[in-house]
């Protein structure tokens, strides 16, 4: 029986513009409805206290985009489970997870309560796009796949981010690589034939036939999150795109077949200059 907790196949999907708060609006709704089953089938992967950056399965530990956490005032948003802000306060920061989702942060406070180690010291419900904090109050501003591939202004996004973190602190995020978008979602051989343009920007919708969007994600090219970096007043320090980590279960669309020839995720370590 199918869970009607759950968010159904959509009636269509189309290639048209999206506002912020449609996409907003819908992906609300999305993770509410899909938290838990989101949780069920990638808490295994993800771990209840890892920052991993993607469905290859690399983490910070290997990684080390961060830089030194001990005694830093660090925020991640777009958390969903909490997990990578639990990581960083296991490394001895003082974090804040934030996430728009109540039911991902239903998620989180469950984890925190059952995770024998530190915990983010809160939570908050906020656009990762809109933060309801003070300018220049933490060092390290990251996420792991999330908020940026959901909104229509990068460039937005991560000037809010660039507002909170200190001079010298550090804005890193991950998603989709913009590399992804030429191939269909599946795991298989046959999503590794080219099927779309590269520099087509409309974003990707589900929507019921009245036209409400249920689900959006936004594409850009890899010079446009260049630029879009350069613009927020940040600097871009590295760009990882990293590869399938050995023996790493299918996630989705992504797997091993596909993910030892394509990159799934790009990584951009930024940081604010004083």
């Amino acid at each position: 029986m199918d869970d009607p907790a759950r968010p159904g196949p959509p009636d269509r999907v189309v290639r048209r513009s999206a506002s912020h708060e449609e996409s907003v609006r819908a992906g609300r709704r999305w993770w509410d409805q899909e938290a838990e089953a989101y949780h069920a089938e990638h808490g295994e992967d993800l771990g209840d206290a890892e920052l991993t950056w993607g469905p290859e399965g690399r983490t910070e530990t290997e990684l080390q985009a961060l830089g030194p956490l001990r005694d830093r005032d660090v925020l991640e948003v777009g958390g969903g489970g909490g997990q990578g802000a639990r990581w960083c306060a296991g490394q001895g920061a003082r974090v804040i997870g934030s996430d728009l989702s109540l039911g991902m942060l239903g998620v989180a406070a469950r984890l925190d309560a059952a995770t024998d180690g530190p915990a983010p010291v809160a939570q908050l419900q906020c656009d990762g796009a809109a933060l309801p904090l003070a300018d220049a109050c933490v060092d390290v501003v990251f996420t792991a796949h999330g908020v940026l591939a959901f909104v229509p202004d990068v460039e937005g996004a991560l000037r809010e981010w660039a507002r909170v973190v200190r001079p010298g602190g550090r804005v890193v995020f991950s998603l989709p690589h913009p590399f992804r978008w030429v191939f269909p979602d599946v795991p298989g051989p046959d999503g590794l034939l080219a099927r779309h343009s590269y520099f087509d920007r409309r974003p990707y919708v589900e929507e019921t036939m009245s036209g409400r969007a249920t689900y959006t994600e936004h594409h850009r090219t890899l010079g446009d999150l260049v630029r879009a970096v350069r613009a927020a007043g940040l600097v871009l320090v590295d760009l990882l795109e990293p590869a399938w980590a050995p023996g790493r279960r299918d996630w989705g669309g992504w797997s091993e077949t596909r993910g030892t020839l394509l990159p799934g995720t790009a990584l951009l370590v930024t940081e604010r200059r004083g």
